[in-house]
């Protein structure tokens, strides 16, 4: 089949693979109490086998940078979604909680990859009056594909008892992944690479032809022209040595900030929190935790329709000031000893302030920020530091709220959120004090204008 060019068509095409990134990352969360059940796991084993598929995200966001150069954006997302596959068949198997956790990596390294590579091919085909919310686009995804595994995770504990679930259901949960894995492999077959790598390996012709293609409508001389010039100093020997060393402190910090504030210990460990909060069973616990998930889509989808309106410094301001306001509240609460099943609303605030800021808005900016000619591997060491410090956060967490644990028995259960408030909160000053507003410049544009950001730090210096 001929690649389509409608930017819609490759927009939700790519961002299949956000859904996969979601919905792999989220089907633990309604499997951790069986998996601690059926492997007779400690609290850091559990928090190893949930956060056993972030080690794979770290090995795949450090490879994303290769690949996605070596072999294309396409090319890239061909392998995650492969790898995607054999990772669901694999984790629904395994007799040993050594196999389950090799079969987690490898579905790991896909999520790295497609973190990474989806965002930077959506923002690389798209206008730039319409990149914010095509971008964001991808965090739908993401959070879709978190929501259907929270159905399906659903669906599949209605089938029998806990024993049932925690003996044989689980593995249902795993196996599910690989129909839309299945759809991801075959749909990328009708994309094309993108205009910037392709004129990034020399391809001009068919580089212009396709940057034309996707903006039928528009005069594409001058964003070509631009990319020509930006890539024209694409033979620098590296990131630092281009000096955007700067950009480069900025993406990361994002990406940290993104989760130290704490939202992949609700999106892992929901069932388990909301079990704590109130005297829910299982099911009961999972059906809230559908409710998160549909929390967190509609507000996502606020972000697509705003985040190029409004701006990305506005959102991500507001959002991560709530989101702190949030988790201090359940902290302080815990603290007393105030746990109730109103503290839902505080943590749907918390998911609504993530889903309207630091979820779409983080990926936007990490996606737009990088010069053409160090995008791919700046950005690989961006989202590399991001699933780091998911990995520190989803592996502390549960020995954090482990209640034999002094740091729990210290504060009853309430500090770890009061550390993920005090991270939202930083976070507002850190967007107010480093972070350039971006929204409705070209990738080109953005490069001048850390060029000029640059050329007035080095006056500085000299001045000095």
């Amino acid at each position: 089949m001929k690649p389509g060019t409608n930017i819609l068509h490759l927009t939700l095409v790519v961002a299949l693979g956000g859904l996969l990134f979601g919905y792999d990352t989220a089907v633990i969360s309604g499997a951790t109490e069986a998996l601690q059940s059926y492997f007779h796991l400690t609290a850091a084993e559990l928090g190893f086998a949930a956060s056993s598929a972030l080690i794979g995200c770290v090995i795949g966001a450090l490879v994303s940078g290769y690949t996605s150069s070596r072999w294309g954006r396409r090319g890239a997302l061909l392998l995650a979604a492969l790898l995607f596959l054999i990772s669901a068949i694999g984790s629904a198997i395994p007799e040993s909680y050594w196999t389950f956790v090799i079969y987690r990596i490898i579905g790991g390294i896909g999520v790295g990859i497609a973190s990474m590579v989806s965002p930077m091919y959506i923002a690389e085909v798209s206008p730039p009056r319409r990149r914010g919310g095509l971008v964001a686009c991808n965090q739908f995804a993401i959070i879709f594909g978190m929501l259907v595994v929270y159905f399906v995770n659903y669906g599949i504990a209605l089938m029998g008892s806990d024993n049932w679930l925690w003996s044989l259901g689980w593995r249902y949960m795993f196996a599910s992944e690989a129909i839309p894995a299945t759809v991801f492999l075959c749909l990328l077959f009708t994309v094309p690479e993108t205009p910037r790598w392709l004129a990034l390996t020399g391809r001009d012709e068919e580089a212009f032809a396709l940057l034309k293609a996707i903006n039928q409508h528009e005069s594409v001389t001058g964003q070509w022209q631009e990319i020509k010039q930006s890539l024209a100093v694409r033979e620098h020997p590296g990131i630092i040595a281009s000096g955007f060393w700067a950009v480069l402190v900025i993406g990361i910090m994002l990406s940290v900030l993104q989760q130290v504030t704490g939202i992949n210990v609700f999106l892992y460990y929901a069932p388990v929190i909301l079990k704590g909060f109130s005297e829910s069973t299982t099911d009961i616990a999972l059906l809230q935790t559908i409710l998160v998930g549909a929390v967190n889509l509609s507000f996502t989808v606020m972000a697509i329709y705003t985040v190029d309106k409004f701006g990305r410094r506005p959102l991500m301001m507001i959002g991560a000031g709530l989101m702190g306001v949030s988790m201090l509240a359940i902290g302080t609460a815990a603290y007393l000893d105030a746990i109730g099943g109103y503290l839902l609303i505080f943590m749907l605030l918390y998911i609504a302030a993530f889903a309207l800021s630091l979820g779409p808005v983080t990926w936007v900016l990490l996606a737009e920020i990088f010069p053409n000619h160090i995008r791919s591997k700046a950005l690989s060491i961006a989202v590399f530091a991001q699933w780091a410090a998911n990995f520190a956060v989803s592996q502390t967490f549960p020995m954090m709220n482990d209640k034999h644990s002094l740091i729990y028995q210290q504060f009853n259960g309430g500090f770890p959120f009061w550390l993920y408030g005090v991270m939202g909160i930083f976070t507002v000053y850190f967007i107010y004090r480093w972070v350039p507003e971006t929204k409705g410049k070209s990738l080109e544009q953005l490069e001048k204008l850390w060029h000029s950001k640059n050329k007035r730090s080095e006056a500085a210096v000299l001045s000095h």
